[in-house]
C-alpha cells in the first residue's frame, strides 16, 4: 500500500464527504446517510452484511480464503448545531452540522473499503466495516456490539479527525487516549417557604451550593497528582420567584477520567459528599447518572502496529495528549483489542464549534493508513495463528 494508490479516489471521496456535510442527521435519526452508504457500497460492488440495526451499515471485504477478522469502524451522526462554515457546501438542515468530522471519518473509510477491495483476492482475512450511528449519545457503539456485528473479530481499529494536527501527521499511542465521560444530574429536595422566614423551610440552594463547593474536593484529595480526573457542574436550576425559596434545586455536569479505578473512586467519592452534605443540612439528594462510555485505552500490540503502518506510508507520528473529550469506540475495545488514532486534519476550529472544518487532503491519507494497518493485522494475525 502507499499513499499514490489513493490518488484516483481524491474526487470520489471529496464528493462523498460534501454530500454528507450538505446532509447531516443526528444521532439515531440517520436514514438517509445510512441509504447513501448503502448505495456507494453497492455500486462498488462491497458485500453488505445484515445485522439488526436501526440505521448503520455492516460491509465486509475479503474472507475468501478463511482466515481472521478485523473490524475498522467509521461513526456517521452529526450534531444539533447550526453551521457557521460559509462553504459553499454547507449543511442545507438548520440546526444541523458535521460539526465533529464524521462525514470526514465516514468518507475516508469507504475509501478504505475501495482500496482493500481491489486487493481483495490477496487478503488472508476478512475485513469488516462498522459505519455506527449514534456515537454523539455513546449509544451506537453498544448497538453494533447487541447486533453480533463485533461477533469473531479479533482487533478494531478506529479514528478521530484531530484540527491542530497538521495533514499527514497521526497520532498514536498506547494507553488511555480519551477519556470516560461520565454525566449527572442531581436534585436536591428541601422544604419551600417565604424567603423572609427561612428558618421554616430546608434551603435546596445553600444545600447545593455547599455539595458544589465540596465536590471541588474530590480530585484534589482524592486522585494522585499523577493521574487525571475532572468535575464539572455546568448548570443549577432552582426557584420561581424572588421572594420564595424553592423546595428544590438541580444541578448537573460531568465527569471525566482516564482509568477505570480512578473512576471508580471519584463517582464513590461523589456520591458520598453529595448524599452526605444534604443530610448535613437536614435534605435528601437524588443523584442521576448518565451513562457515558468508558476511557479508550489503546492495546499497545496494535498501537505500536499503527506506527508501523503510518511510518510505512511515510506519515509522521507523534504521541498525542490524551483528550478529555468522550468517545463510544470505548465500547468495542471493552470487547476486542485494537488502536484509536487521532488523524491530523488541519482544521480552523476544535470539535462542535460551528465553524469547523477538515482539510480533505486527509481523506486518502486517511484511507491509505486504515487499508494498510487492516492488511498487517490480517498477516499479523495469520502468522499467530500458523506458528506452532
Amino acid at each position: 500500500m502507499s499513499l499514490s494508490t489513493a490518488e484516483p479516489l481524491i474526487e470520489q471521496l471529496v464528493a462523498i464527504r460534501r454530500q454528507l456535510h450538505e446532509n447531516p442527521e443526528v444521532s439515531g435519526e440517520e436514514f438517509q446517510t445510512t441509504a447513501a452508504i448503502h448505495e456507494w457500497l453497492t455500486e462498488a460492488g462491497i458485500r453488505l452484511a445484515d445485522y439488526p440495526l436501526h440505521t448503520g451499515v455492516v460491509a465486509e471485504v475479503g474472507g475468501l480464503y478463511g482466515g481472521p477478522v478485523v473490524a475498522v469502524r467509521a461513526d456517521i451522526d452529526a450534531l444539533p448545531i447550526q453551521e457557521e462554515t460559509g462553504l459553499p457546501f454547507a449543511s442545507r438542515i438548520p440546526g444541523r452540522m458535521h460539526a465533529c468530522g464524521h462525514d470526514f471519518h465516514t468518507a475516508s473509510i469507504i475509501g478504505t473499503v475501495l482500496l482493500l477491495k481491489s486487493r481483495e483476492q490477496e487478503l488472508k482475512g476478512t475485513v469488516r466495516f462498522l459505519f455506527q450511528p449514534a456515537e454523539e449519545k455513546a449509544k451506537g457503539a453498544r448497538q453494533v456490539i447487541a447486533s453480533g456485528a463485533l461477533q469473531g473479530v479479533q482487533a478494531v481499529f478506529g479514528m478521530h479527525n484531530k484540527p491542530d494536527l497538521p495533514v499527514g501527521t497521526i497520532g498514536i499511542k498506547g494507553g488511555p487516549i480519551m477519556a470516560a465521560a461520565d454525566g449527572f444530574e442531581v436534585a436536591v429536595e428541601g422544604l419551600g417557604t417565604h424567603a423572609a422566614v427561612p428558618e421554616a423551610g430546608l434551603d435546596p440552594i445553600v444545600t447545593a451550593a455547599h455539595i458544589i463547593t465540596a465536590l471541588q474536593s474530590v480530585v484534589s484529595r482524592n486522585v494522585s497528582a499523577l493521574e487525571s480526573a475532572v468535575i464539572s457542574v455546568t448548570r443549577l436550576h432552582s426557584g420561581t420567584a424572588w421572594n420564595v425559596i424553592a423546595d428544590r434545586a438541580i444541578f448537573d455536569g460531568t465527569i471525566r477520567t482516564f482509568d477505570e479505578e480512578v473512576r471508580r473512586k471519584v463517582l464513590e467519592r461523589f456520591e458520598q459528599v453529595v448524599h452526605g452534605v444534604a443530610a448535613a443540612f437536614g435534605t435528601k439528594a437524588r443523584i442521576n447518572w448518565i451513562d457515558g462510555p468508558p476511557p479508550v485505552l489503546n492495546d499497545q500490540r496494535w498501537a505500536d502496529q499503527a506506527a508501523l503502518a503510518a511510518e510505512s506510508l511515510g506519515l509522521k507520528v507523534v504521541e498525542p495528549q490524551p483528550s478529555p473529550a468522550g468517545e463510544d469506540f470505548a465500547f468495542y475495545m471493552k470487547e476486542v483489542p485494537g488502536v484509536f488514532v487521532f488523524m491530523g486534519t488541519s482544521g480552523p476550529q476544535e470539535w462542535h464549534h460551528p465553524a469547523f472544518d477538515v482539510d480533505e487532503a486527509a481523506l486518502p491519507i486517511a484511507a491509505s493508513f486504515f487499508a494498510e494497518l487492516a492488511e498487517r493485522a490480517i498477516n499479523q494475525l495469520t502468522e499467530q495463528e500458523e506458528s506452532p
